[in-house]
Order: C-alpha cells, then structure tokens, then sequence
C-alpha cells in the first residue's frame, strides 16, 4: 500500500532544520561570492582610472622623457603601447633610426599580442633601409610578407621589397614578387576562361605591382660574340685571288703566232 505524502508541515519543518545546520556554509559562500563581487569591481574602477590618467599623461606628453615616463608609470595601458609607438616615430623623424628601432622592439616585446605588432615590424625594416641595412630590411618584409599575407601589412611587406630588389639589379626576383601580387591581391570575380575576358578587378595593391612591373626593364638577352679582329674573313666575302703571271719565254725561242 503506497505511503501518504508528507505534509505541508513536514516540509517546512525539513527545510528550517536543513538550513539551521547549514546555513554557515551557506553564509560563508555567500561571503566569498559579495568579497570576489566586490574585488573585481574595485579593479575595474581602478583600472578604468589608471587608463584615464595613462591618457592625460600621454596626451600631454611631448619629450621623450614624457613618453618613457608614460611607459614606465603605465605598462599594460593601452596609453602605455600607444607611447611606444609615438616615441618611436619621433625618434624616426630626428633620424635617430637605431634607438626607434629598440623602441619598437621594446613594444613588440611588452604588447606581442597588439593590433599593431605588424605595424611596428615594417617600421623597423623601413629604418634599417634608412642605416643602409638592407638584407636586414628585406628579411623583415619577407618574413612579414608571409606571416601577415591575410592583413593590410601583407601585400604592403611585398612591395617594400620591390625597390631593395632593383637596387640589388635582382631584376627576377622582382618580377616574380610583382607577378605573385598581381595573383594574390585581386578582387574575387570570374575568372579568366580562354576566349573571355578576366571579370575580376584589380586591388590597389595589383595596381602598385603592375605599375612597378612595367618599371622592370626587360630580362637581357645575352649578345652573340662579336669576331676576332685577325680572324679570317668567310670565304664568300673574300677578295678573289690572282693567277700568278706565267713565266717569259726563254732566249731564241720562237714568238708564237697569234690566232687570225
């Protein structure tokens, strides 16, 4: 015979005695969640306030020493990156390309996981073509060229080879990194089928690399050897010899008579 269900009173009573004998769990729980509650919202403001002030303190900045004071009194900013960069630029436009290029590094080395890491990477290979470095600038783009080929930094890493490549007289090389831009950075469209035109349209990174192929000047042939001055001229060209004159007639000897 099935039991009856408990009472409403049961219940109730079952319940007050459940959380009589843990409600101290139950309060130190709650504890913990109100304080981790807590915590994180004093870390944001605190946070959000130090981002605030890392940006007045850039936005006054104009020294280097401003800007290292902003880097050193605000890592992990986003100000703090931002002064990375500006000071790297400023020490571009005084030329001092070795200490920008330490900035940089110092950037890519405390924000490797920045928007604009790539950035910084073609900025160091534009000032190590500035000290004359170039085989150091060329690695950089091709490495660039290949890490960032889905980004705007891609094709732009491409084509900053193509001067280093000529001034190198290259001149292959260059046609081919052209060549592969004009495949790789044009818009999706139809593509070409024999006896119809090629619907899809160039980028402005298609139309960089044409303009700088035309540049190209055209691969050398090599020139035919030219004769030797002393060598004998071809039979057909040569002058045509002479019969050596015949010998006179010996002393006495009879003068022969001409044909009537």
């Amino acid at each position: 015979m099935p039991t009856a269900p408990p009472t409403t009173t049961e219940a109730s009573v079952e319940a007050h005695v459940f959380w009589l004998r843990y409600q101290k769990q139950f309060a130190a729980g709650l504890l913990v969640v109100l304080l981790t509650l807590a915590g994180f919202a004093g870390f944001r403001f605190y946070e959000n306030r130090r981002d605030k002030s890392a940006a007045e303190a850039l936005g006054g900045a104009e020294t280097d020493q401003d800007y290292q004071q902003v880097i050193e009194s605000y890592a992990g900013t986003p100000a703090g990156g931002s002064a990375y960069l500006l000071l790297a630029q400023k020490q571009r436009d005084e030329k001092k390309f070795g200490e920008a290029n330490a900035t940089l590094q110092g950037f890519i080395e405390k924000y490797s996981e920045h928007d604009l890491v790539p950035t910084a990477r073609l900025a160091m290979a534009a000032n190590l073509e500035s000290l004359g470095k170039d085989d150091e600038a060329l690695a950089i783009y091709q490495q660039a060229a290949a890490k960032y080929a889905n980004t705007y930094n891609g094709p732009l890493a491409m084509i900053s080879q193509v001067p280093i490549l000529k001034a190198k007289n290259r001149i292959a090389d260059a046609r081919r990194v052209c060549e592969e831009m004009l495949t790789k950075y044009r818009m999706p469209g139809q593509q070409a089928v024999e006896g119809a035109r090629d619907a899809r349209m160039d980028t402005v990174w298609a139309g960089e690399a044409m303009q700088q192929l035309r540049s190209l000047k055209p691969t050398e042939q090599p020139k035919p050897a030219l004769p030797a001055a002393n060598a004998a001229p071809p039979p057909m060209i040569a002058a045509p010899s002479v019969a050596p004159a015949a010998p006179p007639p010996p002393a006495g000897a009879p003068t022969p008579k001409k044909p009537r």
